[in-house]
């Protein structure tokens, strides 16, 4: 079985980073790590692969200065190889865009499944595995807390507010995975000297066949205009129990119009 694990290097969270003032973005000229949510991805792919009895699991990721230790983090924790596109002009790149320049790493691959965090911790978006699941054309599971593997389909727990779904899923298919499903390893001494050597391909945009006004800002369908500071949290009222209290929290909401 072949798995692709999609993986997103970020600004470590620790340190509060910084937007450029000119293209109001994060910037990303500094050190990158693995994407704490695309650990349990990663995590799930190698126990699908251990649990099938044979197998590799593969990582694809999209990240700037040909940034590679969120890649040897996770080819660390037993990973096989990893792919790594980066090129100045996908700065500026949207989800879409994103979506499209993975997909394109991903197809050269052909795996059996891809399995993407359900959303980076430095973007929030929610939307890139779906979107690769489009362009390649196949189903997508979203929210996953399980997948189980069944000759050529799957069965996948997807959680709900409620509790969760069975769904079957034919393969190819495209899961995101939902955080805390899973307890990533972490990479043992001999796995971190073991990344050091796994093959890490690097390409270009114009390596998986994309012009240069297709992809960065020139391929952007979006625009930031702006970027505020958020306003602060105003204080509450404090209603005190005079005997008619209960009527005052009545008033405020329907004030409100909550009720």
């Amino acid at each position: 079985m072949k798995v692709v694990v999609c993986v997103k290097q970020i600004p470590d969270p620790a340190d509060p980073g910084a937007l450029d003032p000119e293209t109001r973005t994060l910037k990303r000229d500094v050190k990158l790590i693995l994407d704490e949510s695309d650990s349990y991805g990663v995590e799930m792919g190698l126990q699908l692969v251990d649990n099938a009895g044979g197998g590799e699991v593969t990582l694809v990721s999209m990240a700037p200065n040909n940034e590679q230790s969120g890649l040897r983090t996770a080819l660390a924790m037993g990973a096989e190889s990893a792919t790594l596109i980066s090129d100045t002009e996908l700065i500026g790149s949207d989800a879409l865009t994103t979506a499209k320049v993975l997909a394109a790493a991903i197809k050269d691959q052909e795996p059996d499944l891809v399995i993407a965090g359900s959303e980076s911790s430095d973007g929030y978006t929610g939307t890139v595995p779906e979107m690769i699941a489009a362009v390649l054309d196949l189903p997508s599971v979203t929210a996953a807390k399980s997948i189980e593997v069944n000759g050529d389909a799957i069965q996948v727990q997807r959680q709900t507010d409620a509790g969760y779904d069975v769904v079957d899923c034919s393969l190819p298919a495209v899961i995101s995975v939902t955080a805390g499903v899973v307890e990533p390893r972490y990479p043992s001494f001999k796995g971190i000297m073991a990344a050091k050597s796994k093959p890490l391909d690097e390409k270009s945009s114009a390596d998986l066949g994309f012009a240069p006004d297709a992809v960065g800002w020139a391929g952007s369908g979006q625009e930031i205009v702006g970027v505020e500071e958020a306003p602060q949290r105003e204080a509450g009222e404090v209603i005190e129990d005079d005997g008619e209290a209960h009527l005052k929290i009545v008033e405020f909401l329907e004030n409100l119009k909550v009720i």
